[in-house]
C-alpha cells in the first residue's frame, strides 16, 4: 500500500511539472527550490524589439521571455522601458548564463548577457536577488527544447 501512494505521489509530481510546461509559464530552478512565472513570449524581431517598451507595471510572478532562433552574443537597453528590470541570461539548455539585476528604466546603456544566450527572462528589478536565483540555475519551459537543463517531460 506504501509502494502505491509513493508511486502515486512521484506521478502527481510529475504530472504538476508538466502542467507548468506550457507557453505561458516559465520555471526557474535551482538550490534556491523553484519560481513559476506566467510569461508572455518575444520570438521575433518585432516582439523583441518592443519587449517591456511602456509597460506601467507587472506582476509579481510575471514576466517576458525572449527567445532567439539561435545562441548567440546577446545585449539589451532600458529605452522607453518604464520599471526597472532583471535580465536573467540563458544559453541553449535553458542554464542561467549571466543575471543583471535591477536595470535602470529608461537607461540606453547597454547591458551585456555574453556570447552564449539563446533565452532571455524579463522579470520585475530585485526580484531574482529576494528569490536567490543564482548563475548555474535553469529555465524549464517548451521553447527551450532538446537537450535542456530541465526538459519538461
Amino acid at each position: 500500500m506504501k509502494a502505491i501512494a509513493i508511486a502515486a505521489s512521484l506521478i502527481a509530481g510529475h504530472a504538476a511539472v508538466a502542467a507548468d510546461c506550457t507557453a505561458d509559464r516559465l520555471t526557474v530552478a535551482g538550490g534556491f527550490g523553484q519560481a513559476t512565472f506566467d510569461v508572455r513570449i518575444a520570438d521575433d524581431d518585432a516582439e523583441r524589439e518592443q519587449g517591456l517598451m511602456n509597460v506601467e507595471s507587472m506582476g509579481t510572478l510575471e514576466g517576458m521571455l525572449f527567445v532567439y532562433d539561435t545562441e548567440g552574443p546577446a545585449s539589451f537597453w532600458m529605452e522607453n522601458t518604464l520599471i526597472p528590470l532583471d535580465l536573467l541570461f540563458a544559453d541553449a539548455t535553458g542554464t542561467i548564463v549571466t543575471i543583471h539585476p535591477d536595470a535602470v528604466p529608461m537607461d540606453r546603456t547597454p547591458i551585456p548577457g555574453g556570447d552564449r544566450v539563446k533565452f532571455v527572462l524579463e522579470v520585475n528589478g530585485g526580484l531574482a536577488q529576494r528569490l536567490g536565483v543564482a548563475v548555474g540555475d535553469a529555465f524549464r519551459h517548451p521553447a527551450v527544447g532538446e537537450g535542456a537543463a530541465l526538459p519538461c517531460d
